[in-house]
């Protein structure tokens, strides 16, 4: 298969925190796939090794660049830093243990030509067993499926009654395929859709930007589509392993403000304020999970 031709220099940036050897083992995919032009590393102040081990690899490599950002900006700021630097660019975001598949850009580039109108393109994330990871093609949230969730509810009324805007439904297409939105672990940024929708919002910590860009892509008329032929292997939860409570707390943080931006204003008082109690009561139900997750990562060696 001929490599399908750049319109544009396409920039990849992966923002990195702890994310050990996995961070190594992306980058070195990232520079291996053909069209592909700098990769930024924007590092949140990691202490575990992996920009030092990176640093190696960026003396010898000249398309590699790193950002040390000094402290932890979140996702979307850490990711802003970079996108700043050529807006004219196209960009490819991979999180740091993410491991993209040959031929992944090349097909995401076909789809780019292929479909003018798509601003924001995701491909297929599975997870280490091969199976499709949660997440990367599904609906936008919609108000019933946000209180099922919050709520705990859906495991009364079950998926047809609500909208999971996580699930992941149907067989695999042949062929890409519009959608509400993809993953944040793996997205391609069309310059001229970014120009229009702007970068991530840095009011969102971790969580929900990815939603949140998607969204304003198809509000300014953009497509969002995911391309099957687009692979990666995506270790979940890597960088965020041992502090799952303070994940857990951004990740509410961040339904509340998705919901509050986008869907808050058509809705009256009372049903925000049982939105906001839903989200936050499902908050206080997953702390007794994460504190024995966060005690039984602090034994891992």
């Amino acid at each position: 298969m001929n490599p399908v031709a750049a319109p544009r220099d396409v920039q990849a940036v992966v923002v990195n925190y702890n994310a050990g050897p996995k961070l190594l083992d992306c980058v070195r995919a990232l520079l291996d796939q053909p069209g592909l032009g700098r990769v930024w590393v924007s590092d949140n102040a990691s202490r575990d090794g992996s920009i030092e081990a990176l640093e190696g690899l960026a003396a010898a490599e000249p398309r590699l660049r790193i950002l040390h950002n000094g402290r932890n900006l979140g996702f979307g700021a850490a990711n802003n830093l970079a996108l700043r630097s050529d807006a004219a660019a196209d960009w490819l975001l991979v999180n740091p243990d993410c491991l993209l598949e040959p031929g992944a850009l090349e097909a995401l580039l076909r789809c780019r030509r292929e479909h003018p109108r798509a601003g924001l393109m995701g491909g297929l994330v599975r997870n280490p067993d091969g199976s499709e990871q949660r997440g990367c093609r599904r609906d936008l949230p919609r108000l019933g499926a946000s209180l099922a969730r919050s709520m705990g509810l859906s495991r009364f009324f079950g998926r047809r009654a609500w909208t999971d805007f996580d699930h992941t439904g149907g067989p695999l297409p042949a062929a890409p395929v519009q959608v509400g939105a993809v993953s944040g672990a793996l997205m391609y940024l069309r310059a001229e859709a970014l120009a229009a929708t702007g970068i991530f919002d840095e009011g969102y910590f971790l969580h929900c930007e990815d939603l949140d860009l998607c969204r304003r892509m198809a509000d300014e008329g953009w497509e969002v589509m995911f391309v099957p032929d687009a692979a990666a292997v995506h270790f979940q939860g890597t960088s965020s392993r041992r502090t799952p409570l303070r994940v857990h707390w951004h990740k509410h943080r961040s339904m509340w403000r998705y919901y509050a931006k986008f869907d808050a204003r058509g809705h009256s008082v009372f049903l925000n304020a049982l939105v906001w109690a839903g989200i936050w009561t499902r908050f206080l139900l997953t702390v007794p999970g994460a504190v024995l997750g966060a005690s039984a990562s602090a034994w891992q060696p």
